[in-house]
């Protein structure tokens, strides 16, 4: 993990573990194994955090040259989340104890920046799209050509995924931002010398440059909002950051047939207003840049959460990119969450992408789909921030996730059905029940596989979700253009309905096991495994079984 900007201690309150990154053993090790132990390894009656050690000269000096216990899998995973109880006192404490979480009204700057050029990236997505026809006629190509400019940043995202969470898990949050804006900024001013019809390579080249920022935007909100934000209002962070995003794309649906009408008859007033599209972009882009240089630290000072402070104490040097990325295809609930997060949001990026087409097959004007691409997004970002300000309420993650995604999926069958009756206040109703659902899932993804996977990294749990949604997104989006282009709408929003009722039986079978809750909570899930540190005369492991009914408080 990277360091905080200000190396600054924290002394760590009665009841947690302290600094060395060791846990205290319950009172049911027999004594004798403890004091063998405190001559020859680690603090007596103490257990590694990761487990493990901590690979310091205190830790080295204690037991030169002696083997390390290795974990099974499952095992290291739950020394990983033993908490202390609250109130007990840590053993070999001293001097004056200090609090040992704190919040920053940074956070709240950070946030609202991250959002800000979050929302333009997602508005350079949609820009085109929403207004295909007007691009088809400006730079000659075919509707295939202008759905890869929207398509680009979901094949972009897929093999960047993994280079972009290594980045921000060995790099941090900062370096990760300041790429994201950067490339975000470039794209933009590169696309403003695309204004001619024959240049359309160069505007595919700046949506590119855009479609790899968008790599290194995707994944944070949820890191942001556990790094920054506290236990009782990181679900609500996370639907904010979320939102921002989702506003863009809201913005993008609104103002390119406003600012770029269709007027292929006038070739140079059709140039000069997608010129002023694209520089209006290139200008709120950069400030948004230098905001972000200014603005965006590590970590705060002090870690917000139980949880985090948890995380801080644990060595970097044993972090581990590759062995986390294995932890998480290994967890059962976690591939679910995976597949079905991919269908969602791969169906919602494919509606956006074709809704012009949609659209424009029963009525007339692109001014009407944008406007009810905007009735979707607003109305999912309500449903965003109701959902985060619920789950920080209640933590019913499970339960919200799968009633979010049936109603999600009723959404899909009325608006299939009544697209097509001729009524466009019909169709603003129907898209803004569909928006409120679908669009309202995105932070109950992000939040419900934080939960699942903790202590592994957010971002690369919320990179590897953000991959699975754009894989589905372009073979939803090809599918769908393919069966609406031979066979009518009708038949590319049934395929899709199939997909989400697929979605909700795999929702359905994912076990809830809300681990970073717990972990606030000072609470454990069952019992927990921890292996004891080797001694000269024992060099056998032996597993000691803690459970949360011991008369030691964990």
């Amino acid at each position: 993990m990277a360091q905080p900007d200000e190396e600054e201690g924290v002394a760590a309150a009665p009841g947690h573990p302290p600094a060395n990154g060791y846990l205290p053993v319950p009172g049911g090790v027999p004594a004798g194994k403890m004091s063998a132990e405190s001559q020859q390894g680690p603090k007596a009656g103490s257990l590694p955090l990761n487990g493990g050690p901590r690979d310091s000269p205190a830790a080295a000096s204690g037991a030169p040259g002696r083997p390390q216990t290795q974990l099974a899998p499952e095992e290291e995973t739950q020394v990983r989340l033993l908490p202390t109880g609250p109130g007990e006192e840590t053993p070999g404490a001293e001097g004056p104890q200090g609090p040992r979480t704190a919040l920053s009204a940074r956070r709240f700057v950070v946030l609202l920046i991250f959002s800000l050029y979050s929302l333009v990236n997602a508005f350079q997505w949609i820009q085109y799209s929403i207004i295909s026809n007007v691009f088809e006629g400006f730079y000659g190509v075919s509707s295939l050509h202008i759905d890869w400019l929207s398509m680009v940043y979901m094949l972009a995202y897929v093999p960047l995924i993994f280079p972009a969470t290594w980045l921000l898990d060995t790099r941090g949050l900062r370096l990760t931002a300041l790429l994201g804006s950067g490339l975000n900024c470039l794209g933009a001013w590169v696309k403003c010398g695309s204004v001619q019809p024959h240049l359309f390579w160069v505007t595919m080249l700046g949506q590119s440059l855009c479609s790899v920022a968008q790599v290194f935007i995707l994944g944070l909100p949820s890191r942001i909002a556990s790094v920054w934000f506290g236990p009782k209002e990181v679900s609500t962070a996370c639907a904010t950051a979320v939102l921002g995003n989702q506003l863009g794309t809201a913005v993008g649906f609104l103002l390119p047939p406003v600012l770029v009408p269709n007027t292929q008859n006038n070739t140079d007033l059709l140039a000069g207003n997608i010129s002023t599209m694209f520089y209006g972009t290139s200008a709120v882009a950069t400030l948004l840049f230098i905001l972000t240089i200014i603005v965006f630290k590590e970590k705060p000072r002090h870690p917000p959460s139980e949880a985090q402070a948890a995380l801080q104490l644990s060595p970097p040097e044993q972090y581990s990119y590759g062995k986390s990325i294995r932890n998480l295809f290994k967890n059962i609930p976690f591939v679910l969450l995976l597949i079905t997060y991919g269908i969602m949001t791969g169906a919602f990026y494919s509606v956006s992408t074709l809704l012009n087409q949609l659209i424009l097959t029963y009525y007339e004007g692109e001014v009407n789909a944008g406007r009810i691409g905007l009735t979707l997004v607003v109305a999912g970002m309500v449903g965003s921030i109701l959902c985060g300000l619920w789950l920080d309420h209640t933590k019913t993650y499970k339960q919200t996730t799968l009633i979010v995604y049936v109603l999600s999926f009723l959404g899909m069958v009325i608006f299939t059905f009544t697209l097509d009756l001729g009524y466009i206040i019909v169709v603003f109703f129907t898209a803004g029940v569909l928006g409120f659902f679908m669009t309202g899932y995105l932070p109950l993804g992000f939040e419900f596989a934080v939960e699942i996977t903790y202590p592994e990294s957010e971002g690369t749990s919320s990179g590897l979700l953000n991959a699975a949604a754009q894989i589905f997104g372009i073979l939803f989006t090809l599918a769908q253009g393919k069966l609406t282009s031979d066979y009518g709408p009708r038949a590319g929003n049934i395929f899709l309905s199939a997909w989400m009722f697929v979605g909700i039986i795999l929702t359905a079978l994912i076990k809830s096991d809300l681990r970073r809750h717990n972990i606030n909570l000072g609470i454990t899930n069952g019992d927990i495994k921890a292996v004891p540190v080797d001694s000269p005369t024992d060099q056998e492991s032996k597993t000691v079984m803690m459970s949360k009914q011991s008369e030691s408080a964990i």
